[in-house]
């Protein structure tokens, strides 16, 4: 049965019409008629049907069981008035290539995973984290080969090898979908499951990732070695960054300090894309669409050309954009592991309604947390922590994320508010 949540205000009216809505979607068509007018008929018709082919999905919707309640959608036009949400995986497979960049370990697992919302009114962006480490009621699984797990309470990305017994990615996507939604409320419209090649691959088609790095770090597990200050990272040093936990300069090891790093690097490589100006690159946005199709396994939905060209022309021009973890405190039962804290279910209740997550009430949940409890930037800050300030055009925030202590910084703004150490 489907979790139930504390109410939160009413969705704001979305400020689409059907008919600039519509213009959103036909612009996936545009990309491929320009596409004629650069390569010729021939060439553009070879690179769309490679770009087409290399992504790998499955519909996984048979094996979600009951779900949340989802807003109808317009026959005319799925995406009109309508927000979305993304739940985007990072999966530790270690066969073939991912073997060969992290070592062959056997079976699935998900190391990073993000709910993505985007408004309905396309005015906001928010991703929040969900710590791997979080104790959560992981539902019965079914699986495509037709067997299933029983319901159990575990680490949360435990749900994604729970689903892999099959062998497949997608009932992996599903278990942690099914987990989301009904641990959450919330209504996951499409997945997204990236690996280590895939990633790098991503990274180096950007030609790298600008970032901030605030300190010298040293991770030999992660083969992370790189110095403080504005570095470019290329695809093996980025993948490094995101995976290290233990090492000199990475803090207290904990996969929720990883978090906080991974937010930063998802920050500058949203701020390289737009530098890029792909829409009006041709050959680079073709040579980048080939990284990011051959990358990812997704739901039909959102695994084709079309689709995903216009969603992201949809929020091309949105400049607010949030990046938190989700509120938690260590577990009772074993300080190695966290529980989410009762300011989780305003957030998740919020991204549910379609509000802005850290609302008034959001803050005043927060507030009522106990004492060492991470908690979400809002308009009233709860004591030990700092407050964030209201970001400007282009720039992304970020909730502390302590494990045991309060951690006050927040704030990623890579290309507009260096430490020192970058300046």
């Amino acid at each position: 049965m489907t979790t139930r949540h504390a109410a939160a205000p009413g969705p704001r009216t979305a400020r689409h019409s059907r008919s600039g809505r519509t213009h959103h979607a036909l612009r996936g068509v545009a990309l491929v008629v320009t596409a004629v007018l650069a390569f010729g008929i021939a060439g553009a018709a070879s690179a769309y049907t490679r770009l087409q082919g290399n992504i790998k999905s499955a519909d996984v919707t048979s094996l979600l069981g009951d779900r949340p309640t989802q807003a109808p959608a317009n026959p005319d036009d799925p995406n009109a008035g309508k927000a979305v949400n993304i739940l985007l995986i990072g999966s530790d497979v270690r066969s073939g290539e991912n073997g060969t960049i992290g070592g062959v370990v056997t079976g699935m697992r998900s190391d990073t995973t993000i709910l993505l919302h985007i408004s309905a009114d396309r005015s906001r962006i928010e991703a929040v984290s969900i710590p791997r480490d979080s104790l959560v009621k992981i539902p019965k699984c079914d699986r495509s080969d037709g067997t299933s797990s029983k319901a159990q309470t575990g680490m949360f990305n435990s749900a994604f090898s729970i689903g892999s017994e099959s062998g497949k990615v997608s009932d992996a996507a599903a278990c942690t979908m099914k987990t989301v939604e009904q641990t959450t409320g919330v209504f996951i419209d499409h997945y997204v499951v990236i690996d280590f090649a895939g990633f790098i691959t991503m990274i180096n088609a950007l030609g790298g990732v600008p970032i901030c790095v605030p300190n010298d770090m040293d991770s030999p597990d992660a083969g992370l070695h790189v110095s403080a200050g504005f570095q470019t990272l290329d695809g093996p040093t980025a993948l490094a960054y995101a995976r290290a936990r233990k090492g000199a300069g990475l803090g207290d090891g904990s996969d929720t300090g990883r978090i906080i790093r991974q937010q930063k690097l998802l920050a500058a490589t949203v701020t390289a894309v737009r530098s890029k100006n792909l829409l009006t690159d041709i050959p680079e946005l073709v040579r980048f669409l080939n990284a990011a199709t051959s990358s990812i396994t997704a739901d039909p939905g959102l695994a084709s050309i079309p689709n995903m060209s216009g969603v992201a022309f949809s929020v091309k021009d949105t400049r607010d954009i949030h990046f938190m973890t989700i509120p938690f405190a260590a577990a009772p039962s074993d300080p190695n592991r966290v529980v989410w804290t009762k300011a989780a279910d305003a957030i998740w209740a919020n991204i549910a309604q379609d509000v802005p997550m850290l609302s008034t009430e959001t803050a005043t949940a927060t507030a009522g947390d106990t004492a060492g409890a991470t908690t979400a930037p809002a308009a009233t800050t709860a004591p030990g922590t700092s407050p964030l300030s209201t970001p400007k055009p282009g720039a992304t925030t970020s909730a502390p994320t302590p494990a045991a202590t309060t951690q006050t910084d927040g704030t990623i703004t890579p290309d507009d508010a260096a430490p020192a150490a970058c300046s």
